[in-house]
């Protein structure tokens, strides 16, 4: 007769050490992630580089937009003053 709750000589159980390891396994895990999130909130989310580089490149633009605004008065001064005529180089065609 065969008994059903041994396992055959060749088969493999894990049984209840296996079971210790790999809870400890995962209880381990648990609390390294637990550790690395604390960390991770200590870090600083914005490097101060990147704060510098951010109002460089803001001043950059409003100085862009002065010098666009500024060149928009220049035509409009030029569109005010009457055109020239080119068609004779300068000479007069009479």
């Amino acid at each position: 007769m065969i008994v059903l709750a041994s396992p055959a000589a060749s088969q493999v159980v894990p049984g209840i050490l296996g079971f210790l390891v790999v809870a400890g396994m995962g209880l381990a895990l648990f609390f390294l992630l637990w550790s690395m999130n604390k960390h991770l909130r200590k870090v600083v989310r914005e490097p101060k580089w990147r704060e510098e580089a951010r109002q460089a490149q803001q001043d950059d633009g409003r100085a862009r937009q002065d010098d666009g605004q500024a060149r928009q008065g220049d035509r409009q001064a030029r569109q005010d003053e009457p055109e020239q005529d080119y068609t004779h180089n300068g000479t007069s065609q009479a």
